[in-house]
């Protein structure tokens, strides 16, 4: 994956967070189904393990959609220092825009656990578009 426009980077530390959603579908009661993918890059010394995901989708009537699980698709990546893992996710609006925010857990090889941002995307009507 590459930057481009539809790309929003979120960086904490040395690891860094890549975000891109896409509009699959919409049906006649504007329900939309958007792809997200997420790119996180281990640019830090040590390796890391991904541990858990906790992420939000809140649809512009105010509903939220909760996805706190652990790993991603049950896999925990191990990433050595320069290595990245990619992770794809579908995820339905009852609108015509929502907001998908979130975090994952990781910890280092040494035992110390901390929190990657995952950046905030704004799935809009015209076109993704993402926010701070």
């Amino acid at each position: 994956m590459s930057e481009n426009i539809n790309c929003f980077v979120a960086q904490t530390g040395n690891i860094k967070v890549f975000a891109y959603p896409e509009l699959l579908d919409e049906d006649s009661q504007k329900r939309r189904i958007w792809a997200y993918c997420l790119r996180i890059e281990n640019n830090s010394d040590e390796p890391i393990t991904l541990t858990q995901k906790k992420l939000c989708l809140t649809d512009e009537c105010g509903n939220n959609f909760y996805d706190y699980s652990a790993g991603f698709n049950g896999e925990l990546p191990d990433l050595q220092p320069g290595e990245y893992f990619e992770y794809e996710e579908t995820a339905q609006t009852s609108g015509l825009s929502a907001v998908l925010y979130g975090f994952c857990s990781a910890v280092t090889s040494k035992g110390k656990k901390f929190e990657i941002n995952i950046p905030a995307m704004n799935l809009g009507a015209e076109r993704s578009m993402f926010v701070n």
